[in-house]
């Protein structure tokens, strides 16, 4: 890891809370999908990195999972408007 990525190590979605940041492996259902969604937004909006996370996932073009507390969907929007 680079120093520029530093912040990764302070995230709070590492460890215990990682799951909810991504999708499972098996189907999810629309309610399970944004509840998950709703609890990992809930960890990023008190998450001291919240900034640099959302810019690394937007400069990398991030297509999976919630970076900075933005979902994969909302990412994409940002890159059409």
């Amino acid at each position: 890891m680079s120093h520029t990525d530093d912040w990764q190590l302070k995230a709070l979605c590492r460890g215990n809370h990682a799951h909810l940041f991504f999708p499972p492996s098996t189907f999810e259902r629309k309610d399970e999908r944004e509840r998950r969604e709703e609890r990992a937004k809930a960890i990023c909006q008190v998450c001291p990195v919240c900034g640099p996370c959302s810019d690394y996932a937007l400069d990398i073009r991030e297509p999976f999972g919630i970076w900075g507390g933005l979902t994969e969907l909302e990412r994409r929007e940002l890159f059409v408007s």
